[in-house]
């Protein structure tokens, strides 16, 4: 139960507020009545006569400063970046993988043993998951191919068909494509997938295109920033297209390492593509900011948490640490750190500031304010990197269950389909004609080495029906949400 005192905090928490949000007005509304009454007091004729009485320097500098810097200001200040649409690949039926039909190829692969399937049987039932999620045709095989051609064949169809959809959406010709950043981090072929993209769709000779590789689950935003940062210095109106994917065929691990089978339950195909541009004509979204932290890279733990690398029989896999979480709230509370002084309104920030000098003065007694982020944000797209990752975040940053729906609800329809899973969330609460004009975007991915990524983002325009019933929730959203049931310890 909530003590007397508490309840009384939360109901004058909205009077405080609107005071501190307001102090602005609040002061100067005042000082305005009072410099109006004073003026009143001298009267035209002495009001113009201290007028005259000033010199012409005077003047031209009292006009020509505020000008000038105001004109420097405009002349100097980053232009906004705006997102035009984006695109989600749209898996199909017969990729996909019901738990029967995994545990099935798992027992019929001889690489893995019965203890190997149990635990990965766990897993699955822990997961969030459901039962419509996809893998590459590939993995349907017995055993699984992991070849170069199988690899590079999706990629391409993941790749080519967001790209398709998205240029089908926005009118776009590829030739108007002036910057192309695509991001897989454990698939880099060569040619690349930015080579790849401009001989398909046959950009300029001069679309500048960069293939991020190795970034992990946060690759999708760091290519945002990096969009954003080469549109800076393009020609205004200039326009980048970013491509975010995780090829799923060579990664299968065929080991039996309890810590790299855990990437085989939750990793699915996916992917998205986002057109991004300086010019606010048709744009849907406006980029607020973009902040990324690296935590612990020149820690072991933390740069080893997400590793790449050979079991004792030679299996390539993912091993993913016991401390991944731990780790992964380190870097959360880093990018919170960093990110709520751009985003947070005064009366938070304030809380924020009075609660840490608080807590140096009493040595740390007490509780620290976490940030009611919810007051700067309507919506939350949190990176479904599993059940775990939802929870924790959910946790630390005090949300609701509506709040993240479009996470759990994302694992549950797609799986972790790393970078690209941000996207797949947008479009649910889209789908479910929960944007509006106006409303902020927070999203937030976890990537190796270990970083925290996140993203801010401002609807201009929400999307046309249309949009919604070609997206890739339109053939499941309508049974959306569904009921997760909760883990059972034995």
């Amino acid at each position: 139960m909530m003590s007397s005192s508490a309840q009384l905090l939360r109901r004058l928490k909205p009077l405080y507020q609107l005071v501190v949000s307001n102090i602005l007005a609040i002061v100067s509304v005042p000082l305005a009545a009072l410099a109006a009454l004073k003026a009143a007091e001298l009267g035209p004729d002495e009001a113009l006569a201290r007028l005259r009485a000033l010199r012409p320097a005077h003047m031209f500098l009292a006009a020509f400063v505020p000008a000038a810097a105001a004109a420097l200001y405009l002349r100097l200040r980053p232009r906004a970046v705006y997102m035009v649409d984006y695109a989600c690949f749209r898996t199909s039926p017969n990729c996909r993988v019901p738990f029967a039909t995994f545990q099935e190829h798992a027992r019929v692969w001889p690489g893995f043993d019965e203890r190997s399937v149990r635990f990965m049987t766990r897993l699955l039932e822990r997961s969030g998951l459901g039962e419509e999620t996809c893998l590459p045709y590939a993995q349907h095989y017995i055993p699984p191919s992991r070849d170069l051609e199988p690899s590079r064949a999706e990629a391409e169809l993941i790749v080519f068909s967001a790209i398709d959809d998205l240029l089908a959406k926005t009118g776009v010709s590829p030739a108007d494509i002036d910057i192309l950043v695509v991001n897989c981090s454990l698939f880099a072929p060569t040619p690349s997938f930015a080579d790849m993209v401009v001989n398909r769709y046959r950009l300029r000779k001069d679309v500048r295109n960069v293939h991020l590789a190795g970034m992990g689950c946060s690759a999708g935003l760091i290519a945002v920033g990096l969009a954003r940062n080469l549109l800076q210095v393009a020609p205004p109106g200039a326009k980048a297209l970013v491509v975010s994917t995780e090829t799923i065929t060579p990664n299968y691990y065929m080991g039996k390492e309890r810590a790299m089978l855990l990437p085989n339950c939750l990793f699915r195909m996916g992917g998205a593509a986002v057109l991004l541009s300086t010019s606010p004509r048709n744009a849907r979204f406006r980029l607020s900011r973009v902040v990324r932290t690296l935590t612990g890279g020149a820690k072991d733990g933390a740069y080893r948490c997400v590793y790449q690398e050979e079991d004792d029989r030679g299996n390539v896999g993912i091993n993913l640490s016991k401390d991944l979480m731990s780790i992964a709230g380190d870097a959360l509370k880093a990018n919170i750190t960093a990110m709520g002084p751009l985003v947070l309104p005064a009366s938070e920030q304030l809380l924020f500031a009075l609660s840490f000098i608080a807590r140096k003065v009493v040595s740390g007694r007490i509780k620290p304010y976490i940030p009611d982020f919810r007051t700067a944000f309507e919506h939350f797209c949190i990176h479904a990197g599993g059940r775990a990752v939802i929870d924790e975040l959910q946790r630390s940053l005090t949300l609701s269950d509506e709040q993240v729906e479009a996470s759990r609800m994302t694992l549950h329809r797609f799986g972790n389909t790393s970078s690209s899973s941000l996207w797949y969330e947008l479009a649910y609460i889209e789908a479910k004609g929960r944007m509006r004009k106006g409303d902020r975007v927070w999203m937030i991915g976890f990537g190796s080495g270990f970083k925290c990524n996140s993203a801010a983002w401002e609807c201009v325009r929400p999307p046309p029906p249309e949009a919604v019933r070609d997206g890739p929730w339109a053939a499941s959203v309508h049974r959306y949400p569904v009921d997760i049931p909760d883990v059972v310890k034995h």
